[in-house]
């Protein structure tokens, strides 16, 4: 009986020693993690060093993107027609678009020999096939393409 009661304290003792260990061992990686005063002093310093050159690329490329009329993205096509009065449907089909839609616009383009109308400008085809959904019961024919878009207000 006594036996055991020492075996159980020595068990106890040991058990603990590691509990407290843990626990010292947590306390430091604390304190390891703790900036330091050094770096403290250090921070909001940054020091930029490159080659002259890539200012002047950088500028080339903000010239390119203030030439360019959009960016690559998509459209819902309304109509397309070929032939003599084209154009005339093509205007009507867009001015009938304006008065179902007031806040979008719709915009005509020619390709040869197509005039057609398109509407909204959209960055990604989730969006582009959402709205398409919108207008598919006045629009039945209606299909997502992709084409030059402007540039979307930024909020």
């Amino acid at each position: 009986m006594k036996f055991r009661c020492i075996a159980l304290l020595i068990v106890l003792l040991f058990v603990g020693h590691f509990l407290f260990a843990q626990n010292y061992k947590y306390q430091q990686l604390e304190r390891m993690s703790e900036p330091s005063d050094t770096l403290r002093r250090a921070a909001g310093k940054v020091e930029i060093i490159q080659d002259s050159r890539i200012d002047s690329i950088v500028k080339m490329h903000i010239a390119y993107n203030k030439s360019q009329e959009g960016i690559i993205g998509y459209r819902v096509q309304i109509f397309f027609d070929a032939g003599n009065n084209s154009l005339k449907k093509a205007e009507a089909e867009a001015a009938h678009y304006h008065t179902l839609f007031p806040t979008d616009t719709a915009y005509i383009s020619f390709t040869e020999p197509y005039y057609k109308v398109r509407v909204g400008d959209f960055r990604t085809k989730l969006e582009a096939e959402g709205y398409k959904h919108k207008i598919l019961k006045d629009y039945p024919n209606a299909f997502v393409i992709q084409d030059f878009i402007r540039f979307p207000e930024l909020h």
